[in-house]
């Protein structure tokens, strides 16, 4: 069991590598039942995505994919480190890989926000 709970958490983009899809306008939303991940994402580049995941501890391994604004459909999937900054946000940090197209491989970073900030 994990001690995080991503349940009704928003998150936005950090820090992305160049072969990554999403930016900075780019919101996902995160619910949590157990260890059971799931998440939607619009925004930006991204006309609508989904992932699902497992969290075991602070490790959380994702399957992802979306349509972007360009109509490309894309998927992936990545293992996200997930930690607490010094404010008490959740942060994710993922090691992540396209799984079709050239297959590219990269880091992204991710911080929980207030919605409604």
């Amino acid at each position: 069991m994990s001690s995080f709970n991503l349940n009704q958490k928003t998150f936005v983009l950090v820090q992305n590598s160049e072969k990554g899809q999403v930016d900075s306008e780019t919101l996902f939303e995160y619910k949590q039942i157990n260890s059971r991940v799931t998440a939607l994402c619009s925004g930006g580049s991204i006309s609508y995505g989904t992932i699902i995941g497992h969290l075991k501890g602070a490790e959380l391994s994702l399957l992802y994919q979306c349509l972007t604004n360009t109509q490309q459909l894309k998927a992936g999937e990545a293992i996200a480190h997930v930690s607490t900054t010094s404010t008490g946000k959740l942060k994710l940090s993922l090691n992540w890989q396209w799984l079709n197209g050239e297959k590219e491989k990269g880091t992204s970073e991710y911080i929980e926000i207030d919605k409604h900030a």
